[in-house]
């Protein structure tokens, strides 16, 4: 009788042990599920809690979460997070490509174009052929009348000389050299060769000098008035031809980096819809825009018809065939202050972000300049939905911390 209590005590010491084991295990359980749940807000997601209560922000209720314990720049999805997130993968692999980009711009007079008719002499601005910016000018029309007694003694010389060339002796040897420095002077001053001939067969010599236009243009500026006295070399009109012009844009540099003086370009005009010139590259400025990052270009614009007006606003096509590279949509580059970046698969519900160089953009598509893994696939769609289910779950830029 003794022996069996003895068992039925020992019995049930053990029975407690075990109970007891059980219930801290429970306990342990309970506690490591606590371990990976946070409270976290979804109108505030950079709040987290380790237990229930209000939003410190928008006093909402905490919502329980689930930690992520996937590695910093990875997170997991679920196939139905992956399915609502419009979530695709591709493998990426080098392609060739024609990238077409368009840019707009302003026609503008072409400078190299541009004539100044200035004055020969020093005098005054006695009469002026042309008073209104826009007329045309042929090429020896008159442009405008000089008083200048400088040219008027030059005048004066070269008839002296000329009527003392038929004097005997060294009077005529003499006149011969005073003729050539004579016409000389004249020649520097502006004066034609039939104008010099013609004082030969005047007697009176005028002060007044008629200049005329070795250009032909329109004019652009007028910056002399009659009556006016002005300086030797100031100018008087400026010509501009318009049977070429400058179409200046801005480019990104990226994409600059392959384009050439002399390549063609297609221009379209919203005033005239149905026509497209070609035009070609004569300026690349070797100079970066520091604030926008692009590049100023320039093209020659043929204008033979004159149908063209400088102001006309145009838009530039500019296309690079047989590019090679490696490209994806513009959607699935993620770009933030700090650094720009893709998401790839790294295994079936696990995404990781890589940090990326990008070049030229043209057609919704971007080139990836950086190198990827061919074994892994890279997300086309979706990226960002799991950039902000990222930010959700972690509170954090994907790329913080890291060195650019």
């Amino acid at each position: 009788m003794k022996k069996i209590k003895t068992i039925i005590f020992l019995f049930m010491i053990f029975a407690f042990l075990a109970a007891c084991n059980g219930k801290n295990e429970e306990d342990h359980s309970e506690h490591q599920a606590e371990k990976n749940i946070y409270y976290t807000c979804s109108m505030d997601p950079q709040v987290k809690e380790d237990k229930p209560g209000k939003c410190p922000i928008c006093h909402m209720d905490l919502t329980p979460m689930k930690k992520d314990n996937s590695a910093s720049n990875e997170i997991a999805l679920s196939d139905q997070q992956i399915k609502l997130g419009n979530i695709s993968v591709r493998t990426i692999s080098e392609t060739e490509s024609s990238l077409v980009e368009n840019y707009t711009g302003v026609l503008a007079v072409d400078q190299e174009r541009m004539k100044t008719i200035s004055a020969r002499a020093m005098g005054r601005i006695e009469k002026l052929y042309f008073k209104t910016e826009g007329d045309y000018i042929q090429k020896n029309q008159a442009v405008y009348q000089l008083y200048s007694e400088d040219i008027a003694i030059a005048k004066q010389d070269y008839f002296a000389a000329y009527q003392q060339l038929s004097m005997p002796g060294d009077f005529g040897k003499n006149a011969k050299s005073m003729l050539n420095a004579a016409k000389q002077k004249l020649l520097f001053y502006g004066l034609s060769n039939s104008l010099i001939e013609s004082i030969k067969t005047n007697s009176k010599i005028s002060p007044y000098t008629t200049f005329y236009s070795t250009y032909s243009g329109y004019v652009s500026e007028i910056t002399a008035t009659e009556g006016s006295y002005v300086m030797e070399g100031a100018a008087v009109i400026k010509l501009v031809n318009l049977n070429s012009l400058w179409l200046e844009t801005q480019v990104n540099v990226n994409y600059a980096k392959s384009l050439k003086i002399g390549q063609s370009a297609k221009l379209s005009f919203a005033d005239y819809p149905n026509n497209e010139i070609t035009a070609k590259i004569s300026f690349i400025n070797p100079e970066i825009n520091p604030d926008s990052r692009l590049l100023l270009i320039r093209m020659e614009v043929p204008n033979p018809n004159l149908l063209l007006k400088p102001g006309m606003q145009a838009v530039a096509r500019l296309t690079q065939s047989n590019l090679k590279g490696v490209f994806i949509p513009i959607d699935a580059v993620i770009r933030e202050e700090n650094a720009t970046y893709i998401w790839v698969e790294k295994s079936h519900g696990i995404f990781e972000n890589v940090m990326v160089e990008t070049g030229a953009e043209s057609n919704g598509m971007i080139e990836i300049k950086s190198a990827l893994d061919p074994a892994k696939k890279v997300v086309i769609t979706g990226a960002y939905a799991i950039n902000s289910e990222y930010k959700f779950r972690k509170g954090s830029d994907p790329m913080a911390g890291m060195d650019m």
